[in-house]
């Protein structure tokens, strides 16, 4: 049973760091990803891990954000260093066993079939 639960988020300064945990579910998936999500915005893919270890970043993110995953205790994780104003959002991870519409930060969040309730990031300048 998959019950997928986000925590680490809350309120920073410009320039600080937070990581964000995943939870829930029991066994590594063919698409694991972090996506965002502003007031007024579309949901926007940032980060996937595709099985078994192909790692893929959206632009605004790479060198700044770290999609990992705890194999052994089926976590999750997000570290995000350097934060922006920009990074303000409801952060959500999902993931999918469906490899139809393949693994990228690209992929439509229709696309996937599980989803946390998200965390809120909030970064001050």
């Amino acid at each position: 049973q998959v019950h997928l639960v986000e925590s680490g988020g809350g309120s920073v300064r410009d320039e600080d760091s937070l990581t964000l945990s995943c939870a829930g579910y029991p066994y590594n998936m063919y698409c694991m990803a972090w996506f965002r999500q502003a007031p007024g915005t579309e949901r926007e893919g940032i980060a996937v891990i595709r099985f078994p270890g192909t790692i893929l970043y959206t632009e605004s993110v790479k060198g700044r954000f770290t999609i990992s995953k705890d194999s052994d205790k089926n976590i999750l994780y997000l570290s995000m260093n350097n934060l922006k104003p920009d990074d303000s959002a409801m952060y959500f991870c999902a993931m999918t066993q469906d490899l139809t519409h393949g693994c990228t930060p690209e992929r439509p969040p229709a696309t996937f079939n599980y989803w946390g309730q998200g965390t809120q990031v909030t970064v001050a300048s």
